[in-house]
Order: structure tokens, then C-alpha cells, then sequence
């Protein structure tokens, strides 16, 4: 854990002949000062090996297509989701940690939990009122959520979720550790372990993504606020500055 945050706290410049531009320092990346208190080294709980399965063939051959457009791009729709601003992996289910910027506000009306993204300030919504899932026609970027309370007691909330879009997950993207396409499923269980910590346990299921369902869980711990807004696009000259260097130009 010590060689792995003195690695983060380091610059790394980019790989010669490579089109990567290196990577953030400990200014940017927020590895955690506290040890879990699951002890788990792994999120992924099934498979035992605790890696996340294998793609199917169809898949892979869409991870390497992507990645071909993330090292040669042509034009902005062939940058990675996260570069365009349309959706972090945070945002989407299952809720896994970035490097960086990963934390969450929930807000629970009658009928609804309101769950508050840090990035790129997404709001996920998801429905407590015993609505049936959107008709199978309507597929957005979050999906469709619909939860209900498992226990009397009212400690876990199991959430279903479906109904994703074709945007075709993070292949490849940058920071990206899985992908997907319009046939995911997740369902989530959010538990609360004490006053200040949440046990967050997943189901992934995409038969035309992997090559057989998955699970998952960590902890999420309470921490002061608030969450600042996140303005993805706001004086954003990165784009076109990355377009023309891939064109052969220079910086504008």
C-alpha cells in the first residue's frame, strides 16, 4: 500500500512514441488515508479470483475498435465518454471508485433517492414508489432505476437497474475498468453497516458483454461536504487542442 501511493504521489511523463500524456500526481488522485474496514484487497467478490470476467468475443473486438479511436482519433465522438463530458464511470451502476473526484450526496424523498455525482455532477435517480421499470424503447445513459426496501427494518435497498443506452460503456476509455452495452443489468444492495459507513454490494449481469455475470462490493464512508459543482465542459480547450495535435498541428 506505501509503494502504491508513493507511485501516485509521483509525475509520470509520457511513454516515448506513445500519444499518452502521462499521468495526474497526488494533487489530482485521492488514494485514501484509512483501511477498509472489510479488509477485502479486491472489489469483486465472484468470480473467487476476484477479477472481473473475461469479455466475450464480440465485446473484445469493440474494446479494441474503441481503442484504436482513442489513439487515433478522428473527430470528438471518437474520445473516450469521459473526455466528452457524457458520463463517468462513478455516475453509472455499479458505482465504482475513480482516482479521483468520487464522491456522492444521497437525498432520500418520499419517493425517491436522489443520489448527487461528483463527476461529472450527474444526478441519478431512483424510484421508490413501486413503478414498473420505462418501456424497453426508452434506454438512457444511467439507465432505469427502480428500488424497494428488502427488510422490515428498512436497512437494505436493493436497487434494479436497466434500460442502458448504446453508448457502449467505458472499452478503453481512460480510467475505464469495465464495459457495456444496452443489455446490462445491475442490481444493488445498499446497506447501512453504522451511523457513518454503508455497505454497497453489486450484481453485474451482460451476457453479450462478459462471459458470465459478476458481483462486487465496497464501503462507502460518510465525510463532510459539500460536494462541489463539477463543470466538465466549462473553458474546456482540451478537445480541440487534442484534436489538432492528432492532425498534426499544434496548440491553439
Amino acid at each position: 500500500m506505501e509503494r502504491n501511493a508513493e507511485a501516485q504521489r509521483e509525475d509520470r511523463p509520457p511513454r516515448p512514441g506513445s500519444n499518452s500524456f502521462g499521468t495526474y500526481n497526488a494533487a489530482f488522485r485521492e488514494p485514501g488515508t484509512h483501511v477498509l474496514k472489510s479488509l477485502r484487497t479486491s472489489i469483486i467478490t465472484d468470480p473467487p479470483d476476484g477479477r472481473i470476467p473475461a469479455l466475450t468475443p464480440v465485446a473484445a473486438a469493440e474494446k479494441r475498435r474503441r481503442q484504436e479511436l482513442l489513439q487515433h482519433p478522428g473527430g470528438a465522438k471518437d474520445f473516450g465518454l469521459q473526455d466528452q463530458c457524457l458520463v463517468f464511470p462513478t455516475a453509472v451502476p455499479p458505482m465504482v471508485p475513480y482516482g479521483y473526484n468520487s464522491n456522492y450526496q444521497m437525498v432520500q424523498t418520499e419517493g425517491a433517492l436522489m443520489i448527487n455525482v461528483e463527476m461529472p455532477h450527474d444526478t441519478r435517480i431512483i424510484h421508490l414508489d413501486g413503478r414498473p421499470h420505462l418501456p424497453a424503447g426508452v434506454r438512457l445513459w444511467l439507465g432505469d432505476s427502480i428500488g424497494h426496501w428488502e427488510t422490515r427494518e428498512e436497512r437494505t435497498l436493493v436497487v434494479d437497474t436497466s434500460n442502458f443506452n448504446d453508448g457502449g460503456g467505458f472499452y478503453g476509455d481512460a480510467g475505464g475498468m469495465y464495459g457495456w452495452d444496452r443489455n446490462l443489468h445491475v442490481v444493488e444492495r445498499f446497506s447501512l453497516l453504522d451511523a457513518n459507513t454503508i455497505l454497497y454490494r453489486f450484481e453485474v449481469d451482460d451476457s453479450t458483454a462478459y462471459t458470465r455475470p459478476w458481483k462486487g462490493e465496497l464501503t462507502m464512508a460518510r465525510t463532510p461536504g459539500p460536494i462541489y459543482e463539477y463543470a466538465c465542459h466549462e473553458g474546456n480547450y482540451a478537445l480541440p487542442n487534442l484534436l489538432n495535435i492528432f492532425r498534426g498541428g499544434a496548440p491553439k
